[in-house]
């Protein structure tokens, strides 16, 4: 039992490093020793799964989402892989197995992605891009494999290293350390082979933008570019690694690729000062010995699969009430199918029709504001503003549209209102006055309301929830989620700002 002596601290003094949510689960348990005994989901199982979606990747690969067919979701750690059965001689024939690691991150468990590079020589990956679309069901066993990250790291300082199609595992860790909350540091040289190879280029980019904690360098090897490539050049060496990451000594090495890539690594890593138990390796390719110690690893899978499946019941059972588990029914020809929804195959490259955003005049905003909220793309500040505003009557509702021009003006003062405090904030495009405490900061004011703003680390750090003000003051106490001169432009994070006056809020 805790002492109710011990002072609360802020969370962002509590969570530092890296911390995965199912440590949490144990609450009464402390640090390493009470995750271990939290390791039960993780085990490997032979299930089956249906792919609900295909997305093209550059680089030659394919990202298959898929869902098991239990309903279950996928327990594992980001960098872990799944042994997959592909029937390429059709159904009746002994089907191909192969592994590959897993992309999404397990703080999504729900669906989980792999992504397959096309290889023209190989028998799996070609079949895999031609065949495997929403609604193919493919048996899998695990997760399996040591290369992860782990559950509680309180450094919590990467560097990731990745050449190719080794971005896949890599990519897993990086979506999971910025959808959890703490302090870690990531660093992702990522070398490829032409400047349009660079699978999850975009998404990357994005998180580096909108997480102060994730870096990613672009490296091209030895070959020739051309003149509108800003990245780096040159293969992987020390003098690289000096230049790019001089702190890699006192890192955490996680990296994959191609075998000759690694075995480069492996002694530059050394030239640089990485102790030899900070470094960990993935290999996609690989002589006899490390493709025997993969089925190796693969075959153990399947034996504690086995022996799960032989008393599933039991093992259920034997878990913590505190971990809720979610446990799927069975029958006698065993787990039962999930009923869900039914997959619908559609062309990945069609185009998805989008509403054209209305842009919004507010009522008694001046145009010295609206001047200074310089309008910015959709996925940076949320939404477009008018680069004025026009004198509208006050007679006019909440809301009305002027059909010429597709702008909609808002009155703040006809929105309707909630809440209590001593201050009161206009969400202009909800249609909605929230009053709000001193104390209580605006996004805490806003869901509690109803009004729906994306935040992720809740802190002040990852810069998600960035909104645009077109009036009024807030106390903004950030760790590095913003820019200066996106403040200047008139936006803050509602997740670390209080009120100090009456605020427009384009949200």
């Amino acid at each position: 039992m805790r002492s109710s002596a011990v002072p609360a601290l802020p969370l962002a003094q509590r969570v530092r490093g890296l911390e995965m949510p199912w440590n949490r689960v144990l609450s009464s348990a402390t640090g390493p020793a009470g995750a271990a005994t939290a390791l039960g989901p993780w085990h490997p199982q032979e299930f089956a799964a249906e792919c609900v979606e295909t997305i093209s990747e550059a680089g030659g690969m394919m990202v298959f989402v898929f869902r098991r067919m239990d309903g279950a979701p996928l327990a594992f750690r980001s960098g872990q892989y799944i042994n997959i059965d592909f029937p390429i001689d059709g159904p009746g024939a002994e089907p191909v197995s192969r592994s590959y690691s897993i992309s999404s991150a397990p703080t999504e468990p729900w669906t989980f992605s792999i992504t397959i590079k096309r290889d023209p020589k190989g028998r799996v990956s070609p079949w895999a891009h031609d065949n495997i679309r929403p609604g193919t069901t493919l048996d899998m066993l695990g997760p399996v494999g040591a290369f992860h990250l782990a559950d509680y790291d309180r450094r919590a300082r990467f560097l990731l290293l990745a050449a190719g199609a080794g971005i896949t595992p890599l990519m897993s860790m990086v979506r999971t350390v910025h959808s959890l909350p703490g302090q870690a540091d990531v660093v992702l040289l990522y070398h490829g082979a032409a400047p349009d190879s660079f699978a999850f280029s975009e998404e990357l980019d994005f998180l580096a933008n909108v997480d102060f904690r994730i870096k990613v360098l672009y490296c091209l090897g030895d070959r020739e570019c051309g003149e509108e490539w800003e990245g780096r050049t040159g293969r992987l060496s020390a003098s690289l690694l000096d230049e790019l990451v001089p702190d890699a000594n006192g890192r955490q090495v996680f990296a994959c690729g191609p075998e000759g890539y690694l075995n480069s690594a492996t002694d530059l890593l050394r030239d640089v000062g990485v102790d030899d138990t900070s470094v960990f390796m993935e290999f996609f390719s690989g002589d006899r010995e490390i493709r025997a110690e993969y089925a190796e690893e693969v075959a153990i899978a399947g034996e504690i699969a086995e022996e799960i499946a032989a008393s599933t019941e039991e093992y259920f059972e034997s878990q913590p009430a505190a971990l809720d588990m979610y446990e799927p029914e069975y029958d006698a020809d065993g787990p039962v199918e999930a009923v869900g929804a039914p997959t619908e195959a559609v062309d990945a490259q069609a185009a998805v029709p989008v509403e054209d955003e209305v842009e919004i005049e507010v009522v008694g905003v001046t145009d010295d504001t609206l001047a200074e909220a310089e309008p910015g793309p959709a996925s940076d500040a949320g939404s477009a503003v008018p680069a004025e505003s026009g004198a509208t009557a006050s007679a006019m509702g909440p809301s009305e549209t002027n059909a010429d021009d597709e702008t909609e003006i808002v009155d703040p003062a006809a929105l309707p209102t909630v809440g209590q405090g001593e201050h009161t904030m206009s969400f202009v495009r909800t249609g909605l006055n929230v009053c709000v405490g001193e104390d209580e900061t605006v996004l805490q004011a806003a869901r509690k309301a109803g009004v729906k703003i994306p935040a992720n680390c809740q802190e002040g750090m990852c810069g998600s929830c960035k909104v645009v003000k077109l009036d009024g003051e807030v106390d903004l106490n950030h760790q590095g989620g913003i820019r200066a001169r996106e403040i200047d432009a008139g936006k803050f994070l509602p997740c670390c700002s209080t009120a100090k006056s009456d605020l427009v809020i384009d949200a």
